[in-house]
């Protein structure tokens, strides 16, 4: 029997079209704790754990004023979920990969909520293997524990695997566990920040991507 192998995915902003709209209400977030932090820096913050990102932009803040944010982008996020729509090719790509006998991963951090709502737009469940959650971890990336986990619940060792993510945050966790990775332009981060950052090949999007799987890492898994 050939070694089993995984393809991991990030979901907010590589599968699911999500991370202007946690920028906007962790905007929206910080502005009723009385500051105003630009869209523009919460952007690049996105998809890095979401106490990190606070102590980064918003250092200021006291621990009460913090968890008031933090609660309330939340909230603010999950009444605006039924505005996120799956980024093209999103569905798609998994399929193709389950179909050529590779598990499936959601490596995430979300916490179960947002999680949930993120499973159900993505309707694809026959097609995981695994999925990790905010509940596994105390800090998400750039720390590399939730993509240990994921490599740990597809049941491979990073050579038989590979992370397919859209920020900065993706790249360094998986360059911490020599974890080849795939970039994609669809979360708002630049092609050579991503490259930048250890991503081996760097698609717009997963629809390109499922039509560049030759020239990509993933290649080697089939």
């Amino acid at each position: 029997m050939p070694e089993p192998a995984a393809v991991l995915f990030d979901i907010d902003g590589t599968l699911v079209d999500s991370n202007y709209l946690h920028a906007l209400t962790w905007h929206r977030a910080f502005r009723a704790v009385d500051l105003d932090v630009p869209i523009w820096r919460i952007h690049r913050s996105i998809g890095m754990d979401g106490d990190t990102l606070v102590r980064t932009l918003a250092p200021e803040l006291d621990d009460d004023a913090a968890d008031t944010a933090s609660d309330l982008h939340s909230r603010l996020y999950l009444e605006r979920a039924d505005e996120l729509t799956l980024l093209p090719g999103a569905r798609e790509i998994l399929r193709d990969l389950h179909r050529d006998g590779l598990r499936i991963v959601l490596a995430t951090s979300a916490p179960p909520d947002e999680l949930a709502v993120l499973r159900d737009l993505l309707d694809s469940e026959s097609l995981l293997y695994a999925v990790t959650g905010g509940e596994d971890v105390e800090t998400a990336k750039p720390d590399p524990t939730i993509v240990r986990i994921a490599l740990e619940r597809a049941g491979v060792p990073a050579r038989r695997a590979v992370f397919v993510g859209d920020t900065v945050w993706d790249m360094r966790a998986c360059a911490d566990l020599a974890l080849p990775a795939v970039g994609v332009l669809s979360g708002g981060i630049g092609r050579a920040e991503l490259e930048a950052e250890g991503a081996a090949v760097v698609c717009d999007d997963v629809e390109q991507l499922r039509h560049r799987i030759a020239r990509t890492p993933i290649a080697a898994l089939r």
